[in-house]
């Protein structure tokens, strides 16, 4: 990178955690949401995030406020014209997160790599809306961003080896962990993980436990530190259903079709967290 700014599309749950964590890698943030109401949620999930790092210690009421202050909010994309690095975290959509790649393509600097958070999408077909595939890839982080060590970097067909080993030394300096993944549905984390929560829903509507005898036998039995319903109602039921489907579509095999009852909740509106209500309530 050629200098220390950062572009991030998309204040919601990770959009937000990766500014918090760039800024707190001293780097200087501009987040971007076409939502007003969507933004100051973002600004209000940072305060709240870094002062319970505060209260636990782990960083100080200075270096809080301090990396508070590298982040500028803004609703306009022409905000990130300037930025060394863009990171892009909106609505796992493949038109949606297309358009965006080719209008950051045109406003950014050329040289500079467009990376998405996509948990499932196609990293090639994100290149191909733009005129630099060899500086498209993922950067898929974990949820909660702030907490969660890894980095997913996936390798799309065209991306450089250049751009992959730029990235790999910006997770380092996040002090995150990069592990490459090829473009496959799914990259590697999802590819395991959410076949795993599929099946536990249908063991759900299945009758054979209750969620929370089902997050106990996973937690208890396979030493998992949170059960895979739980774990289902943090990251979003709307997201698990996005993702089974990315799965279904991608490898065309009936074994990745999302189960009913999440298809359900989804339509219900039951999404997890975010709802307050999904396999718990909150």
């Amino acid at each position: 990178m050629s200098g220390e700014t950062v572009g991030v599309v998309g204040a919601g749950t990770m959009g937000s955690g990766i500014a918090q964590v760039f800024a707190q890698a001293r780097f200087g943030v501009v987040l971007q949401d076409v939502s007003s109401a969507a933004l100051e949620r973002g600004r209000r999930a940072i305060e709240r995030s870094l002062a319970k790092l505060v209260e636990k210690g782990v960083i100080d009421a200075e270096a809080s406020t301090a990396a508070l202050g590298r982040i500028a909010f803004t609703g306009e994309l022409s905000q990130l014209a300037a930025a060394d690095l863009v990171v892009e975290a909106a609505v796992e959509d493949l038109a949606v997160k297309r358009g965006l790649f080719g209008a950051l393509d045109a406003l950014v600097r050329p040289g500079v790599i467009l990376a998405s958070n996509t948990s499932a999408l196609p990293i090639g077909s994100l290149a191909s809306a733009t005129t630099r595939p060899a500086l498209v890839l993922g950067m898929h982080f974990m949820n909660p961003v702030p907490l969660m060590p890894l980095v997913e970097l996936v390798r799309g067909a065209r991306t450089s080896p250049d751009a992959m080993a730029t990235a790999a030394e910006v997770c380092r300096r996040l002090g995150k962990t990069p592990v490459e993944s090829a473009d496959s549905p799914g990259f590697i984390a999802n590819r395991l993980l959410m076949p795993m929560i599929n099946e536990a829903i249908f063991a759900a509507m299945e009758g054979i436990g209750t969620p929370e005898a089902i997050d106990t036998v996973m937690k208890l039995g396979m030493n998992h530190p949170m059960g895979p319903l739980a774990l289902a109602d943090l990251i979003g039921l709307d997201v698990c259903l996005a993702i089974m489907k990315a799965l279904h579509a991608g490898f065309g095999d009936p074994k990745y079709r999302p189960c009913p009852l999440l298809e359900e909740m989804v339509a219900s509106g039951r999404l997890g967290r975010k709802s307050g209500k999904g396999f718990y309530e909150y």
